[in-house]
């Protein structure tokens, strides 16, 4: 009669204590955290030791796939179609501090009603919490997307045609630059820049499992004293942010390729521009990167002349149709080192 009743004192006092624990977890992690605690409760009333084992191993495993999933602990990801704004309170009419990308990860830190408070990159604020995946679905969700990106370590990093010091360069990336990785073979990582497959030595780089983190808004913010052209021309591009890429592809919302989006970007403008990341350099004025203006074109290339371009956005960034698994993003205009940069509208 002892046992049992000091049994049930233990057990009401754990509960209690996982409870208050429980109070910043989503209601779909609190419930299976509940369910797990729930069935050792249950086994240690009727003294089966063996079913209360069981039970704290599976609670165990639950609790595990929904932490620690690329970094986070109470796990969310964006569940949009394009991107989730964030906002710097709970209700739609505080200011916008960030976005959520489409499949974006973010901390949960707690919830207020339908809201949730989110953090992400360099972002916190609240999303609506209708548009976040949590819990297994969260879990689920991140093993299908995430990817494991390479970032460069070193200065000037050579990414190469093949596999060997022997083989050409074919870009040169910035010291701190993010990479997709398509295969590890050791010595040597494959990786996707822009589109692109190139190969960069193992040991000038670092591997991480990462998911697509929020946009700060000082990310699509521009400097002061530009033209209302110019601040337009940002706004217009940087709202197609987190759409597709897609080889050839001519549509800002159903997909583009790098010169398609600046094609038709400058062509709300007034611009008309080829369909070709080469012809497009060869309009308008040349000028120094360091003179570059929100508008102005960065164009890229490798060992075979021209291959990419973006349009300058401000703060030393560009924004550009990327690639197919990042789509339309925001970089450092120096991820890669640019071939020229072209003004095409006047002041």
């Amino acid at each position: 009669m002892r046992n049992h009743t000091m049994r049930r004192i233990v057990a009401g006092c754990l509960a209690g204590i996982t409870m208050m624990g429980m109070a910043k977890l989503p209601a779909d992690a609190a419930r299976e955290v509940n369910a797990g605690i729930s069935a050792i409760f249950s086994s240690s009333l009727t003294g089966d030791a063996t079913a209360a084992k069981s039970a704290s191993k599976a609670d165990v495993t639950t609790a595990s796939d929904l932490q620690n999933i690329c970094g986070y602990t109470v796990l969310g990801i964006a569940n949009v179609e394009n991107h989730l704004n964030i906002r710097e309170g709970a209700g739609e009419d505080t200011d916008l501090v960030g976005k959520l990308p489409k499949d974006a990860g973010c901390e949960i830190m707690s919830q207020e009603g339908e809201w949730y408070h989110i953090q992400s990159g360099e972002v916190t604020g609240y999303v609506k919490g209708e548009y976040l995946l949590t819990g297994k679905e969260a879990v689920q969700r991140a093993k299908e997307v995430k990817s494991i990106v390479a970032v460069s370590k070193t200065q000037t990093l050579n990414a190469r045609v093949e596999p060997n010091t022997d083989s050409s360069i074919w870009v040169t990336i910035a010291e701190g630059e993010e990479m997709q990785m398509l295969d590890n073979l050791g010595g040597w990582i494959k990786v996707d820049i822009d589109g692109d497959p190139c190969y960069v030595a193992s040991e000038f780089v670092e591997l991480s499992e990462q998911l697509p983190k929020a946009m700060t808004m000082t990310e699509i913010r521009y400097g002061e004293g530009i033209s209302d052209v110019r601040v337009d021309m940002v706004q217009y591009a940087c709202q197609f942010v987190g759409n597709r890429y897609v080889w050839g592809g001519t549509s800002l919302s159903n997909g583009v390729d790098c010169s398609g989006f600046t094609m038709r970007i400058y062509e709300k403008y007034g611009v008309y521009l080829p369909h070709s990341s080469r012809a497009q350099s060869g309009y308008g004025t040349k000028i120094d990167p360091s003179q570059a203006k929100p508008g102005d074109l960065f164009f890229y290339g490798n060992g075979s002349g021209i291959n990419h371009v973006a349009m300058y956005i401000g703060n030393g960034q560009i924004v550009h149709a990327s690639s197919a698994k990042t789509g339309i993003k925001i970089s450092n205009a120096f991820y890669r080192t640019p071939v020229c940069v072209t003004r095409l509208i006047s002041e």
